[in-house]
């Protein structure tokens, strides 16, 4: 309940989640049936870089500040969004970006104070729902929706020790209720020991079709500091492995000073 995405949007986090995000949306609206999106842990939803929070960290100028001139083609997508937009747009205001009239959104924040900013900035859209309720439970009540297809986008804050363990039952529960529903999950990468196990567990899980990529700035040694971060999918749409590829490729290529960077899309489960 203290976390305050304010302070980080815009760095190279958002840019990996928000690239694949649009990939995903994109994919799905190949087809014609409408699409229910589902994000879990929405914050406030637009996010002004030029003032406040943002400026005390300055994270967004090492991510999306170096994406703005100039996009390579792989991110032209994401990024002619980010300028659509104005403000620097969270998860909500992307997906709002992107929805088709047979499309909807659910947003549910937690937090007070970003929750009333958040149905502020979502009044006046009817394809726009806001929640103030449990991410957790809200896979559950708000799951199977009424439309055949779903993303749902989960991004907790990470602040509880037991966040990894939180997010594989939510996925898990998720999963249980819409089997075929594309679920995406951010993870940051500190150090290696607790995205093994959350690995490991989903593997464990018994759902098939997983797919992980990650991006890392620097080796993940130092737990105190975000050196990387990763994107779990379940029910990747075809031909999500090679151009996560792409994206994590050009991320690296712009965003990366540290010769050890990196990215990885691999197959954590089979179909």
């Amino acid at each position: 309940m203290n976390y305050r995405h304010a302070f980080h949007a815009g760095n190279f986090g958002d840019c990996m989640k928000h690239a694949l995000l649009v990939w995903l949306l994109r994919a799905m609206q190949r087809k014609p049936g409408a699409i229910f999106a589902l994000d879990s842990h929405a914050g406030i939803g637009r996010y002004d870089l030029s003032t406040g929070p943002a400026t005390r960290t300055g994270e967004w100028q090492a991510g999306i500040g170096r994406l703005l001139d100039n996009p390579p083609l792989e991110l032209a997508d994401y990024v002619a969004l980010v300028q659509q937009e104005g403000l620097y747009p969270g998860s909500p205001a992307i997906i709002q970006a992107m929805l088709r009239p047979q499309d909807r959104l659910a947003c549910c924040e937690r937090h007070p104070e970003d929750l009333i900013t958040l149905r502020r900035n979502f009044a006046r859209d009817p394809q726009v729902s806001i929640h103030g309720r449990d991410a957790w439970e809200a896979l559950g009540a708000l799951l199977p929706p009424k439309e055949r297809r779903a993303l749902v986008l989960i991004d907790p804050p990470y602040e509880a020790t037991d966040e990894f363990y939180k997010l594989t039952d939510g996925l898990k529960r998720g999963h249980a209720r819409f089997p075929t529903g594309v679920f995406a999950a951010w993870y940051p990468i500190k150090h290696r020991a607790p995205t093994r196990a959350f690995h490991n567990a989903m593997q464990q899980s018994g759902i098939k079709d997983i797919v992980v990529a990650e991006f890392w700035l620097r080796p993940a040694i130092d737990a105190a500091r975000l050196n990387g971060c990763g994107l779990l999918v379940i029910n990747p749409p075809y031909g999500f492995e090679a151009a996560a590829g792409d994206i994590m490729a050009a991320l690296v290529a712009r965003l990366a000073d540290d010769f050890d960077a990196g990215c990885d899309v691999a197959r954590l489960v089979d179909e």
